[in-house]
């Protein structure tokens, strides 16, 4: 983290996608070390609000203010399937200016450093994409859907991960259907 001044505002923030109102009217304001959870049914805008925040999005009403730099995961975060792992999260790393060896570690997948990204099961591309986001060593993570195709092992590291990030000053928003421990996050509920 590169300092304590992180924050994220969002101000009367609205989204269309495909022509329908997904949500209007959404405030939420975040300073170091805190947190949101985003919950909802399916295709209720909760992606979209990520991809809003990472700046991929225009809203359609209202404002996003972020002090910090961002790491954005998705379900199509890409990893470079050919590459051994270490160096397919290097590519990231080395563009944020971050080390691999930080996030392999913290998401327990070190063993796999030199396995192609091809031949790793769902959750262990899952656990690498969250290296990544570890790796870069952004102040403000969102996580969308994180906990998709891990084991309750791998959702333990997970939440480590996220808990340390926060006590080291760090922002966390994590839109998700599993359930996370997010300790005093701000609740964002889409319907």
């Amino acid at each position: 983290m590169q300092g304590q001044g992180q924050s994220l505002t969002l101000e009367n923030l609205g989204c269309i996608r495909g022509g329908r109102q997904l949500f209007a009217g959404l405030n939420l304001s975040l300073s170091a070390g805190g947190a949101a959870l985003v919950s909802g049914p399916n295709g209720v805008g909760k992606s979209s609000l990520l991809r809003l925040i990472a700046g991929l999005l225009t809203p359609m009403a209202g404002t996003v203010s972020v002090e910090g730099r961002i790491a954005f995961t998705s379900e199509t975060t890409a990893l470079d399937r050919a590459q051994p792992l270490s160096r397919a999260l290097d590519f990231w790393a080395r563009i944020d200016g971050g080390t691999v060896q930080r996030g392999l570690d913290a998401m327990g997948i070190a063993h796999l450093a030199d396995v192609p990204v091809r031949i790793l099961s769902t959750g262990q591309k899952k656990r690498a994409v969250i290296a990544g986001v570890i790796a870069g060593g952004a102040d403000i993570w969102l996580l969308d859907e994180p906990a998709n195709g891990l084991d309750l092992a791998s959702i333990a590291l997970l939440e480590t991960a996220i808990a340390k990030h926060r006590t080291q000053g760090g922002i966390v928003i994590v839109a998700s259907h599993q359930p996370i421990k997010l300790d005093d996050a701000q609740g964002v509920a889409l319907s």
